[in-house]
């Protein structure tokens, strides 16, 4: 009987430029592929999750790629540490290759893994795939770990060479996989949830469209990616959440295009590399203020106040637009998650965590390292975060990133009516539209912002003292 290894697909739902994939498919044994819709991770969530409907669909793209090769792929639902280390065993499988991840549950599953696998001589081979240099690659000179993005980005940008972005042509060497055939995926209804809305499609044809578009506006980019009503960003982040685009890919490019528009996105990729690794390096971050000074702000945490921001309630229009866009869509644009961020915490004066668990509850795009790093800049606890006395207000950056309103008035069509000056503010118009009541038909402010920057500002600074 041949040699068999199985390849294990998590955050990497593609078949294309996959290292992990690429190494098992390489190393002269029969792959078997498996994806685990694990109930460790299934089970807090609520049965209408967009991302259990959008991974079931990337896993479904999947499975008729690899049927196409040939193959096919195995899907199960349990606890990934026991489901993977049993297959190994009926399999007679020696080798299980996936690619890392640096989330701190995650680490432990891995963990637990490897160590079921070694009793039973098996191993556990992990590769670098969803980020371009990971732990220890990017360090100061004295070997520790950045904590301010712009040395790192500058260290990464220094250490990066044509090796760092080639691709791992998974894809020439399907030849490799067992030929096989395995029973029906569970359905969604089966693994306990039911399909939810979302705009974007899983699955790697998809995200490759998403970026041939973005390849032809990526020159606009550095001007265009701050105004929610244009069409100025990638909208690729969920894709690059679940892997159904290679990020070799998507750096390669941005770096050999080069013009201040591919330069600002490339930027914006090592962000996502420098939240992960500061992730690797201080797991403590989840839970936790990064700067100490930070950890015990005496946060006032209205629960009405909270449950008028997650609705959109809030009286300021480009907050409730956003949060609005977030509830109905699953998707926020990165301007808008700042400035809906900032008031929670500065206005509101509401701990920056019930803002990150409710964005980790809604984004399609969640991921835990990016979540927690922008909310901690947002919130000044975290490294290279805003300082604390930097707090937007809402109108004059509805004025400046929505200046015609456009992206108002899709989510929050009682104010279409308005004219470009006074829907920002609605409170201060003086001729309101004809027929229209504040308070009736769209909230005053909940708070004033002024008074409440003051509040912020005596909240912060009696931290420092």
């Amino acid at each position: 009987m041949p040699q068999t290894h199985i390849f294990w697909f998590r955050r990497d739902l593609r078949v294309d430029d996959n290292a992990g994939l690429f190494h098992a498919l390489k190393s002269g044994a029969a792959v078997r592929c498996v994806f685990v819709f694990d109930t460790d991770i299934l089970a807090s969530l609520p049965p209408a999750d967009r991302r259990i409907a959008f991974i079931w669909d990337c896993v479904a793209d999947l499975r008729q790629r690899l049927q196409a090769a040939g193959s096919d792929l195995h899907v199960a639902h349990g606890r990934a540490q026991d489901i993977i280390p049993e297959l190994a065993r009926q399999w007679n499988a020696s080798k299980v290759f996936a690619n890392r991840d640096y989330e701190p549950a995650a680490i432990l599953r891995d963990e637990q893994v490897a160590a079921k696998l070694a009793q039973q001589s098996g191993q556990l081979e992990l590769f670098k795939d969803q980020v371009i240099f990971e732990t220890d690659e990017v360090l100061t000179a004295a070997g520790r770990p950045y904590t301010v993005f712009t040395p790192y980005k500058n260290a990464w940008l220094k250490r990066l060479t044509p090796f760092f972005v080639q691709s791992y042509p998974s894809q020439n060497h399907l030849a490799q996989m067992d030929c096989w055939q395995t029973p029906p995926s569970p359905s969604l209804e089966t693994l306990g949830f039911k399909r939810a809305h979302t705009a974007l499609q899983g699955g790697s044809e998809d995200a490759d469209q998403l970026f041939a578009d973005f390849m032809l506006r990526i020159t606009h980019y550095k001007s265009w990616r701050d105004y929610p009503a244009a069409k100025g960003v990638s909208y690729l982040s969920t894709h690059l959440r679940f892997g159904t685009i290679s990020i070799r890919k998507l750096a390669q490019f941005a770096w050999q295009q080069g013009g201040e528009g591919a330069e600002c996105w490339l930027g914006e990729l090592i962000w996502r590399d420098f939240y992960q690794q500061l992730l690797w390096h201080f797991p403590q971050v989840v839970g936790n203020s990064f700067k100490e000074e930070y950890r015990q702000l005496e946060f006032e945490n209205s629960p009405q106040w909270f449950a008028a921001w997650q609705e959109g309630q809030t009286g300021y229009p480009i907050v409730d637009a956003a949060m609005r866009q977030l509830k109905q869509t699953g998707y926020m644009h990165n301007r808008l998650r700042m400035i809906t961020a900032n008031f929670l915490v500065k206005d509101l004066l509401i701990d920056w965590r019930w803002g990150e668990a409710y964005f980790a509850e809604t984004l399609l795009d969640f991921d835990l390292a990016a979540n927690n790093g922008g909310w901690q800049w947002a919130a000044s606890t975290g490294c290279d975060a805003q300082p604390y006395f930097r707090i937007f207000n809402p109108v004059t950056q509805s004025e400046k990133f929505d200046p015609e309103g456009k992206f108002i008035r899709r989510y929050v069509p009682e104010l279409a009516s308005f004219n470009n000056k006074d829907i920002h503010a609605p409170w201060l118009a003086k001729n309101p539209p004809l027929g229209f009541q504040l308070k009736r038909d769209y909230p005053a402010p909940i708070v004033d912002h002024a008074v409440q920057r003051q509040h912020a500002l005596q909240l912060f600074s009696k931290n420092r003292s």
